[in-house]
């Protein structure tokens, strides 16, 4: 059993049982040193020795991450485990995912950055419907060399994933299975009500208003709306399996249910999944394997917005005032009683009383609870259906060919009631509705290989001869909307009800089919296990790109040099193997939506001719070109691999990666009259950047200790635009507008705005700062307001005067996992973290003056030298100190977080044996236990789309206690 412990804010309790029931005797499969099997890993198409590998492969196994608990997204088991890997959590929402970045930022889209994920052979556009049990090793390709058997696609990274399969030999019958319960490990410090009071009628007076509120002492703390939010949230998973087989046959089958609420309103935020999953291979006859694999997946869930300053739950718990009361009991006592009195669809609490509407704070915002109220019946789901069958024919000793056909079927949509409710005058609904969509998508393909194999003398050759078809995005899509039912209540809800003709609605859209052949060729030879070659090219065809680019070649080749292996390498106890490798290849990126390079006629421009008849018109959606290709990434890779002292691995890479003819829509003249904005290839870019692994294991008696740590660096840096353009604006945020950049020679989404020069405290100060011509420079300055920095020197303050604030891409990412053990007893430790980024802290709404702040607005100047960092507060803002992007926004994302802390005490063979069990194991967990960090908002992983380091209110991921069991029998 597993119990994980925090000390701190939030805690999540979970238990967890194992239980492995055996029906044969437990044989003994030891073999002897001489006969045990040399590490293998996937390479694409086929294995290689670990120990000839040229490219960069990094490996994670099943064994690393057996102990880490389902987190019900298998991508985040990646996190701190591979060197050059970067994965940043999305959300703390049960179910969202995680943002993975091979080698840095490939592209200027979001899509277009994500790895190309192959599960079983099987290309997928994500693995969230993959049980994170079920995997038996990933394998992440991160040069090109390596990649480049996968041609088009490979740009970004490519990540193959082998679920568990059967083993001749005994039937293993096992259970996994937890429950627990989690809350948040953080909240923000943010202003009670008395505090709140003050700084808006300080806000006031500064401006020369009268003061908003009478007498601030007498609201007292007022009401906390992230108490309110924030909750206990259950998390329970179940799994059981089936696996065995003998010399002809072996299967194995698993089945999950995994349920985890929400740390902020779990009733409407919630995820449950179901999976399925059955592998098999038959050898029919000595020449021929045939083989399968199944998985089926469920999801239903239910999510808040989050990242997302205009609305939602977090947001608003930020920056509501507190001043509004949660629940309203006496409606004559409150300052704007009319909001509750003219209102006959106000949202009501269980015993009738209306909840808290602010007259302060508006528009998209509301209370929380009566948000959560209207939100009940809304939930997504889906249904994953991910398949092969195979056929390996052996034709003689040297030859085989094998083919397989692959596809993956996909059911998803929606259903939200939305009853007549009010929660505040920019957000009110006087009539009721009741939405459903169902979209459906097939996507298939099939592969064939021809392999050759020999050895003969000192040479080793392995020839492999592939073909591949493949169709996406076969789909259709349809909606319906009835409105005016006669229930408000969202359980009744149903489209049974017979409504009027006039409050139907209805839509529906066919998908636009895309096409792939591919034609590919690996070629790995070595000599001696001393000299190693391998030699890749891949020629694809897509129906994504014009008739002048619809085909493309993607050569890459690496070698390799086993240095311990020559005769001259002295026996010796410091270096006891050594390898030096370098590869360089070429990738394609093809990830952007289809048929960008057409121009389709759609309807919607309507016109009117000769009778006033209005008549359906159809009008061009973008500009034409056939001379759109996909990006080619192209990289080199120089690297060594050490074996020192016995004990430690160490492995060293060096490499830059270069992409061109970068994809990416861009701006046209408005009376061009377009509606989408047309795609070109815009620009380069180049990620340079050093990988650092570095393992260790040794046993003294009782006593053993592993440990493997990793660490990246990366360079990112734009090289270059189209049309000479120094820049092009990327993320905006509000009333600030732009707030980064995609800029020539800096990093990508770099943060661009004013530096700040600290604050001017007195007027001598102001009439100080003059421009060669003796005039102001900020001449609506007051004492208190920011000094701006005059970057390019022409007097004045303005958008020609933003610098570059620093990166939003982390330049260092790191981990560490740590394991001992003594007799009986097991620890595991494993930490991350990442480093040498800002992140802009977008948590309160600054069109709304009279929104929330924390208590850093304490630190606010209010005299001469009270303060240099926070300027004076005012709500009109003449100096724009705070509706103007600036480096007072950002702060260092630099984190280090312990995130697995794991001891474990297995019972002796002697009590387990006497309950029937062959090992019973007693284990405590903490998890997320502590972050090591200046940022002050929730959390400082922060992801996003296609920007980085960008938090509008992130949902904080939980710490966790679990305490749990494995038992075999």
């Amino acid at each position: 059993m597993n119990v994980r412990i925090s000390r701190s804010l939030g805690m999540v309790a979970v238990l967890y049982f194992t239980a492995n029931f055996n029906a044969q005797n437990k044989t003994n499969d030891t073999l002897p040193k001489e006969q045990k099997i040399e590490e293998v890993v996937m390479i694409g198409y086929g294995t290689q020795k670990k120990s000839n590998v040229t490219g960069a492969i990094s490996s994670i196994k099943a064994s690393d991450i057996e102990n880490a608990p389902n987190a019900g997204r298998p991508e985040q088991v990646l996190q701190g485990r591979a060197a050059g890997v970067s994965v940043i959590s999305n959300s703390g929402q049960p179910g969202t995912a995680a943002t993975v970045r091979v080698r840095g930022i490939t592209s200027f889209g979001a899509g277009s950055n994500d790895p190309l994920w192959v599960v079983d052979g099987i290309v997928v556009d994500g693995i969230g419907w993959l049980n994170q049990s079920d995997i038996e090793s990933m394998e992440i390709l991160k040069d090109g060399a390596s990649a480049a058997i996968y041609g088009v696609s490979a740009a970004k990274g490519v990540i193959l994933i082998t679920t568990k399969k059967g083993a001749k030999g005994r039937m293993n019958l096992s259970y996994n299975g937890f429950f627990g319960v989690g809350s948040a490990a953080r909240k923000l410090d943010l202003l009670n009500a008395t505090q709140y009071a003050t700084i808006m009628n300080e806000a006031n007076a500064n401006d020369g208003h009268a003061p908003m509120f009478a007498n601030p002492s007498s609201y007292g703390n007022g009401t906390d709306w992230q108490k309110q939010i924030f909750n206990s949230a259950q998390r329970q998973s179940h799994e059981f399996s089936i696996n065995g087989g003998n010399d002809k046959s072996t299967f194995y089958t698993s089945f999950g249910y995994y349920d985890q609420e929400g740390i902020v309103l779990r009733d409407i935020s919630n995820y449950k999944r179901i999976n399925a999953r059955f592998n098999s291979t038959h050898k029919v006859f000595d020449f021929l394997t045939i083989g399968q694999t199944f998985a089926y997946t469920h999801v239903k869930a239910q999510g808040i917005s989050d990242n997302n300053e205009f609305g939602g739950p977090l947001s608003s718990a930020i920056n509501l005032d507190p001043t509004t009361p949660l629940v309203v009991t006496d409606i004559a006592s409150q300052p704007f009683p009319s909001d509750y009195i003219n209102n006959a669809n106000i949202v009501r609490d269980p015993n009738g009383n209306p909840y808290g509407i602010s007259h302060y704070v508006s528009k998209e915002m509301s209370n929380p609870l009566a948000f959560q109220e209207i939100q009940r019946g809304r939930y997504r789901w889906s249904d994953d259906i991910v398949a092969n069958v195979f056929g390996d024919w052996k034709i003689n000793k040297n030859f085989s060919f094998k083919s397989s056909v692959n596809g993956k079927l996909s059911y998803w949509g929606n259903q939200a009631f939305t009853p007549k409710s009010y929660l505040s005058s920019a957000n009110s609904f006087s009539t009721n509705s009741l939405f459903r969509e169902i979209q459906k998508k097939f996507e298939w393909n099939t592969e064939n290989t021809l392999t050759y194999q020999n050895k003969f003398g000192l040479h080793s050759l392995n020839v492999l001869l592939g073909q591949g078809y493949y169709e996406y995005n076969i789909s259709y899509g349809q909606n319906t909307t009835y409105k005016n039912l006669p229930t408000n209540d969202w359980q009744e809800a149903s489209f049974n009800f017979d409504i009027a003709p006039t409050d139907k609605t209805s839509n529906a859209w066919d998908g636009k089919e895309t096409h792939k052949a591919s034609y590919f060729a690996r070629v790995v030879y070595d000599y001696d296990n001393r000299y190693l070659f391998t030699g890749t090219v891949r020629r694809d065809g897509s129906s994504k790109f014009g008739r002048n680019n619809h085909w493309g070649t993607f050569p890459a080749m690496s070698l390799g040099w086993n240095v311990s292996n020559e005769s001259f390498w002295p026996e010796n106890n410091v270096v006891n193997s050594f390898k030096l490798r370098g590869g360089y290849g070429v990738l394609g990126n093809d990830a952007i939506a289809d048929f960008q390079f057409a121009n389709f006629l759609v309807a919607g421009s309507n016109y009117t001719f000769g009778d006033n008849i209005i008549h359906v018109g159809y009008a061009p959606s973008t500009l034409e070109n056939p001379d759109l290709k996909w990006e080619r990434t192209s990289q080199l890779n120089i690297a060594a691999d050490l074996k020192i002292f016995r004990n430690f691995n160490l492995s060293v890479d060096v490499y830059r990666k270069k992409s061109t003819d970068i994809l990416r829509q861009v701006e046209v003249p408005g009376y061009l009259g377009l509606i989408n904005n047309p795609w070109r290839n815009i620009g380069d870019m180049n990620n340079d950047g050093i990988e650092v692994s570095l393992g260790y294991k040794k046993n003294w008696g009782d006593f053993g200790i592993s440990a493997n740590g990793n660490f990246g660096y990366l360079k990112n840096e734009i090289t270059r635009l189209e049309g000479g353009k120094e820049y092009v604006n990327f993320a905006s945020f509000q009333t600030l507008g732009t707030v980064s950049r995609l800029q020539v020679g800096q990093s990508y989404g770099s943060f661009y705005g004013y530096q700040n020069l600290g604050l001017f405290q007195n007027q001598a100060e102001i009439d100080a700062y003059r421009n060669s011509n003796g005039g102001l420079i900020q001449a609506n300055a007051k004492p208190g307001d920011f000094k701006r920095l005059d970057a390019n020197g022409d007097g004045k303050i303005d958008e020609a005067d933003y610098v570059n604030l620093g990166n939003s891409v982390p330049k260092y990412t790191f981990g560490l996992t740590l394991n001992m053990n003594y007799k009986n007893f097991d620890l595991m430790i494993f930490a991350q973290g990442q480093a040498g980024n800002k992140i802009f802290q977008g948590l309160r709404r600054l069109d709304i003056p009279e929104s929330n702040y924390q208590t850093a607005i304490l630190d606010r100047w209010t005299g001469e030298g009270t303060s240099n960092t926070v300027a004076r507060l005012t709500k009109d803002d003449p100096n724009q100190n705070y509706t103007r992007m600036s480096d007072y926004y950002l702060q260092k994302g630099d984190y280090v977080r312990l995130k697995l802390v794991q001891i474990g005490y297995t019972l002796s063979k002697d009590v387990a044996k006497s309950i029937g069990a062959s090992k019973i194991r007693f284990y405590v967990t903490g998890e997320n236990l502590v972050t090591f960090t200046k940022y002050t908002g929730y959390d400082p992983e922060i992801a996003g789309a296609d920007t980085f380091g960008i938090d509008r209110a992130f949902y904080p991921q939980a710490r966790t206690f679990l305490f749990g069991a494995n038992v075999q029998f």
